[in-house]
Parts: C-alpha cells; sequence; structure tokens
C-alpha cells in the first residue's frame, strides 16, 4: 500500500516509520520505554492487528510492530523470501540492523511459528515467546497434500490476487472472512482489513506466504526450543483448534499453555486487556497462574 496516502487513518500511524534492512523495506510502530517486546502479526494480517494491544503493552515496555515482507506497508524486495525461515531470518537481521533485543516476541498465529523459528534459530540465550492461537499444525492425509499444491498453484498464477481484490470489493466478503475466525469486530475495524484485502501486492504476498510456508522443521524440533514460552488460544478458533497450542506447549522444553474463554482467532483485538494482563504476568517472572 502507498503509505502517503494510506496513512492518516491508520491505527498507530503516528508511530511508524520505514527502514530498509535489505532485501524488504520494512514497516515498524515503535512507541514506550522499556524492555522490548515485539509484535508479529498473521498471515493476511498487519500493524492494525494490534491497534488496541499495542499502546496498553507500551504503557510499560518498549513495543515494536512490523508489516511482514509485502504485507501492509512492508515492500517485498524477493519473492522468494517468504517462507517460514526466510522470514524468521529476515526479521531477525532486521533486529541484528537496528540493535534492537527483544526480551519477548509475540506472534499470532503464523506470527507465533515465526516467533518460534527465531529462538531455535538463536545461539545465544532466546528472548521469551508468547504464541496468541499459534498456527503450528500441518494438514493431514489427502488435503496435507492437495492444499500446499493448490497454494503455490495460485500464486504463481499472474491474476489470482486481481481476482482476490475484486472479490474483496463486492458484498459481504471479507465480513465472511472475519466471522469465520470466531471472533467478533465491528464494522468499523473490519474496514481495515477491506483495506488490506483490496491491496493488490498485500494479496500477492498472503499468497506467496502461503505457497511457500513448511512449518515440519519447526514442528519436529519444538523439543529442542529452549525459550521460556506462553501458548494462548481462544476456545472459540474456528481456524486453528485451541487444541493445537495445547499440544505445541506440550512438546516444548519450557512452556505453559493457557486457554482464552469466549474468544476466536483474532483473541487479541476482542480483548486486548485480558490478552495484556497474561502476557504482562507471564512477564513478570513471577508464578504463573493463567494455564487451563
Amino acid at each position: 500500500m502507498d503509505w502517503t496516502v494510506n496513512a492518516q487513518d491508520w491505527p498507530m500511524a503516528a508511530a511508524s516509520r520505514f527502514i530498509l534492512s535489505k532485501p524488504h523495506k520494512w514497516h515498524v510502530q515503535i512507541a514506550g520505554d522499556g524492555p522490548l517486546i515485539l509484535l508479529i502479526h498473521g498471515a493476511g494480517g498487519a500493524t492494525q492487528s494490534w491497534r488496541h494491544l499495542f499502546p496498553i503493552l507500551a504503557q510499560n515496555y518498549r513495543v515494536i510492530a512490523l508489516d511482514l515482507p509485502g504485507q501492509g506497508f512492508t515492500k517485498l524486495g524477493a519473492q522468494q523470501r517468504c517462507g517460514l525461515a526466510e522470514m524468521a531470518h529476515d526479521v531477525a537481521q532486521l533486529c541484528k540492523a537496528e540493535n534492537w533485543t527483544p526480551s519477548a516476541i509475540v506472534g499470532h498465529s503464523a506470527g507465533a511459528a515465526i516467533a518460534l523459528q527465531m529462538a531455535a534459530d538463536i545461539d545465544g540465550t532466546p528472548p521469551r515467546i508468547i504464541g496468541i492461537n499459534a498456527a503450528l499444525d500441518t494438514f493431514k492425509g489427502v488435503a496435507g497434500f492437495l492444499f500446499p499444491v493448490m497454494a503455490k498453484t495460485l500464486a504463481m498464477l499472474p491474476l489470482v490476487a486481481d481476482m482476490f481484490v475484486a472479490s474483496a470489493s463486492r458484498g459481504q466478503a471479507v465480513q465472511k472472512l472475519i466471522d469465520g475466525t470466531g471472533s467478533k469486530l465491528p464494522a468499523s475495524e473490519i474496514i481495515f482489513y477491506k483495506r488490506l484485502i483490496r491491496d493488490r501486492q498485500h494479496v500477492n504476498a498472503t499468497l506467496q506466504m502461503m505457497a511457500q510456508w513448511d512449518l515440519d522443521p519447526l514442528i519436529k524440533g519444538l523439543g529442542k526450543i529452549k525459550a521460556p514460552s506462553l501458548l494462548m488460544a481462544g476456545d472459540a478458533d474456528q481456524m486453528v483448534p485451541w487444541t493445537v497450542s495445547q499440544t505445541a506447549a506440550g512438546a516444548l522444553i519450557d512452556a505453559r499453555f493457557c486457554k482464552l474463554e469466549g474468544l476466536g482467532h483474532l483473541a487479541h483485538e476482542e480483548d486486548p486487556q485480558r490478552v495484556a494482563d497474561i502476557i504482562t504476568e507471564f512477564l513478570s517472572g513471577k508464578k504463573f497462574t493463567a494455564v487451563n
């Protein structure tokens, strides 16, 4: 998206800046002082996903939210850098270039996988990892074969992104997508998703991410990740069952699981204060009690 055109009413626009860290030109939002928390959104999202949680955490932390390559306002520098391993590496390189040393990384959905991959790649002491409805499961059986093939095929077709954009411009397509997450958002907030899905660059990058995504190495290596972790999941999530986070927490070396009663896939947008309180409790070092 063209920042000069669309920034005026984009959430937290005053905190935005652009940083060139090859191969991408990153859009990030930075606010607050204290230990650094990095926020990574899920596939098809952007920094607006954190519009409520960001200012709450910024009261006690230095918070940095970023748009993934090609999504939101980040300019994709290389089409082949949209896979899990590549994104994790490129986010880590951005942090290194800017001298950012996160004490914690919070990832939503696919962003949680990126956060865990970053922790797995670190030789020294990793940051704490917090996943919100972490997408840490692969399709099984025939679907496990067909869906990745379909994603790769769609990503290679030149007009597919345009078709998605055209579809999103009609009717209630975006509303149906949000309803399918199990979360309830007001129309005034769904408008941000409408703007994202109407942007060809954003849609293309999301398709590339789907096509290049490979979770198998990360899932097989969960038992080697040393980062203290918290995986929270809404029991109303219609996209990723809450049991996925519970299972992944059991596979990690040092992890806790927290079920969020009544919340869907966009839990941090539905009830940001509850999510912020759980994050703060986990990071405080005190005995963590919000576990199911």
